[in-house]
């Protein structure tokens, strides 16, 4: 059988691992002296933990300055209506014209991709139906997304919180690129901007 990392078969098992075989309603494992010894229910991991933190950026088509306050200001909270809707947490968001930085708490069930997918077309189609000078309205079709140790969180909010600040003196482009190259990222510039 097909895994889908790639393993096949028997060799997906370490060798010191031990199939769990099931008798009845109490399952069991091999013994160390080659018998069979239940396994103690209590111990059974009953649920899924998870600390998914990430931060995703990604831009205007073309990078058209559309985002302005006023839209930025309705526009942020229907994001984070998004994430919710699709069982996230925003933690923060901010931005300026041209782009969009999200912090959030992601589900380990769900591909970022979709996610970012259902964000981008829900709150564009949401733009044109709210904005009459926005039908031209329109996202990249990327994104930059990147994990989050929960130590740094205060750092990265502080970045995002001081988006009007720092691109005073630094374009999307920039801030892309940067981002790109101190999280380690390969990139060919050439493939990274439409």
């Amino acid at each position: 059988m097909e895994c889908s990392d790639g393993w096949s078969g028997g060799a997906a098992q370490p060798a010191d691992a031990e199939p769990v075989v099931e008798n009845g309603p109490f399952p069991f494992r091999p013994g160390w002296g080659g018998g069979i010894v239940q396994v103690d229910l209590e111990f059974i991991m009953a649920g899924t933990f998870s600390q998914i933190l990430l931060h995703a950026v990604f831009s205007t088509k073309r990078r058209e300055p559309w985002i302005t306050v006023d839209v930025a200001e309705r526009l942020y909270p229907y994001i984070g209506g998004i994430i919710r809707a699709e069982k996230g947490v925003l933690y923060d968001i901010n931005g300026v014209e041209d782009h969009v930085h999200l912090y959030f708490r992601w589900r380990t069930d769900e591909s970022v991709s979709n996610l970012m997918r259902t964000v981008k077309a829900r709150s564009s189609k949401w733009i044109h139906d709210t904005f009459s000078g926005l039908s031209a309205f329109a996202w990249q079709d990327g994104y930059a997304v990147f994990s989050v140790s929960k130590s740094r969180e205060e750092m990265l909010k502080a970045y995002i919180a001081g988006q009007r600040e720092h691109h005073m003196g630094k374009d999307f482009k920039s801030e892309l690129l940067w981002l790109l190259k101190s999280q380690g990222v390969e990139f060919d510039e050439r493939y990274v901007f439409d």
